[in-house]
């Protein structure tokens, strides 16, 4: 496909070497991170996760908090409740299911409770080095206005973006869609004068 080369060669080209902007030491410090993520900067999440783990590091640590010491830990990031409620029993899962070893298979990972596919596809790309497009709200947007997909369904988004590029650039792709979603289309404001897709986007947002 010919726009898909496209798309991929101007990514490349903007982002020759791009990496996750989460900071993390393991497997399981990053599941802690891409939950906190979720409608979260990365910039604000890693403010959190780096006080969070200079005492809470490892799955037996965190399980010595309770869920209103988590919360106040983990605040800034929003949606605190339900995010500490998660990160506690997917942490209780994790030392049940795994001896505490976070796993390297998508069903497994998405055993854990509060991991969800996206989750489980980041942590598979970027940790364990394997090939997987993780849809978030950068992915999906930017798959739309580049005329690749036609859906609001992440899980269909990541169906098609599958069949469009090589397996090879999966788990490239995503993050560079990530960063080209996160600096260059954006959702309110995209600096379309700095897009080398311009002729073949086909947002409303599109502008001169």
């Amino acid at each position: 496909m010919l726009i898909a080369e496209k798309i991929k060669t101007g990514l490349d080209k903007l982002f020759p070497n791009p990496r996750c902007e989460l900071k993390y030491k393991t497997a399981y410090q990053l599941l802690v991170a891409v939950i906190l993520s979720a409608q979260c900067t990365d910039k604000r999440v890693n403010i959190v996760t780096e006080k969070l783990f200079e005492k809470y590091d490892a799955p037996e640590k965190i399980l010595s908090l309770t869920q209103e010491q988590l919360e106040d830990k983990i605040r800034s990031c929003g949606f605190y409740h339900n995010k500490a409620k998660n990160i506690l029993s997917m942490t209780k899962d994790l030392i049940e299911k795994f001896n505490g070893e976070v796993p390297s298979d998508e069903k497994d990972l998405q055993s854990l409770a509060g991991v969800g596919r996206k989750t489980a596809n980041v942590v598979i790309g970027e940790f364990f080095k394997g090939q997987a497009i993780a849809v978030d709200t950068h992915v999906l947007r930017v798959s739309n206005r580049l005329g690749l997909v036609k859906t609001e369904n992440p899980l269909k988004c990541e169906i098609q973006l599958n069949k469009i590029f090589d397996k090879k650039d999966w788990a490239t792709l995503h993050l560079q869609m990530v960063l080209f979603g996160r600096y260059i289309c954006k959702s309110q404001k995209p600096i379309c004068e700095n897009c080398p897709f311009f002729e073949i986007c086909v947002s409303d947002k599109k502008h001169k």
